[in-house]
């Protein structure tokens, strides 16, 4: 087995987007993330892929395994074929820690994920934890049946006076604790890609959805929310049919959303649009350990 870990973002692209291009739908993270990178585009944050780790495994001229970390996320990994090899894997493992470089969590497909972190914990001597179990969603055609209640149409600046408070409760809502911040200017940044959606009844925004990353034919669909006290009434149904809707009118051939597998609620009403599920994913976190001398 053959480790590589990359240091040019478009030498990485070249060599496993086809790759994962073959598993499209299941990809859309390490793919939505790729793309990010080699368009270059708004470079801060985790966006900046000076701090990248990109890697792969391969024997002779065959990847077995790509992974990508985001830091300050935790590593995305794909195994060529859904085929979970051990020694591929382990050599992943050994590359990384050779390289001194520290994995604070994985996401990826299940046993993939389950079976990185048993073989990392063991070389590392620490200790996983399941952060979140989710499943992977697929849609290609929305439900008619869904009704399209009420405006549906991109956000603007006026919904900054709201905005921020939503996105704190959608990342309370996800385990995630990130308060309103005091500098507008990261939320005017959602607004300015064009990609948040706000569905208003009656003049009153309700609810808000996002295209979080696009590939070649897929849309990532996420950041679904709906103020408490205004649930129950389809606006999260709504609001998620109108922006799938919207990406296959122009020429996608599908959306991929992530559910919270605790959160039946959020798995049935999506189900009901018209999403189908495609596999499960888990994001396991390692608790902090010694460095690596």
């Amino acid at each position: 087995m053959n480790f590589v870990l990359y240091d040019n973002v478009k030498t990485f692209y070249n060599d496993v987007y086809e790759v994962l291009l073959q598993d499209e739908v299941q990809n859309m993270l390490i793919l939505g993330n790729l793309l990010i990178g080699y368009e270059g585009k708004d470079a801060f944050d985790w966006r900046n892929t000076d701090n990248w780790v990109m890697a792969t495994v391969s024997s002779g001229d065959d990847i077995h395994l790509v992974a990508l970390m985001t830091p300050p996320f935790g590593v995305t990994l794909y195994a060529v074929d859904n085929t979970v090899d051990e020694a591929a894997i382990r050599c992943l493992v050994h590359g990384l820690l050779d390289a001194k470089i520290l994995v604070p969590s994985v996401v990826t497909e299940k046993s993939l994920a389950e079976t990185f972190a048993s073989i990392y914990c063991n070389i590392r001597g620490t200790t996983p934890s399941i952060a979140m179990s989710q499943r992977i969603y697929e849609l290609r055609a929305v439900n008619p049946e869904i009704p399209k209640i009420g405006n549906f149409r991109a956000s603007r600046e006026q919904d900054l006076s709201f905005l921020p408070f939503w996105m704190s409760d959608f990342y309370k809502a996800a385990y995630i604790v990130k308060p309103v911040e005091d500098n507008i200017e990261q939320y005017r940044y959602q607004i300015s890609g064009g990609n948040l959606y706000i569905l208003e009844d009656n003049g009153m925004p309700v609810s808000m959805v996002k295209i979080t990353r696009q590939t070649a034919n897929v849309a990532g669909i996420g950041f679904v929310y709906t103020p408490p006290y205004l649930r129950g009434k389809g606006y999260a149904s709504s609001v998620t049919a109108h922006l799938s809707q919207l990406c296959l009118d122009k020429g996608l051939t599908s959306c991929v959303l992530y559910t919270d597998l605790t959160n039946p609620t959020s798995n049935s009403i999506y189900q009901k649009i018209g999403y189908v599920p495609v596999c499960d994913s888990l994001e396991i976190k390692f608790l902090p350990c010694h460095p690596i001398p």
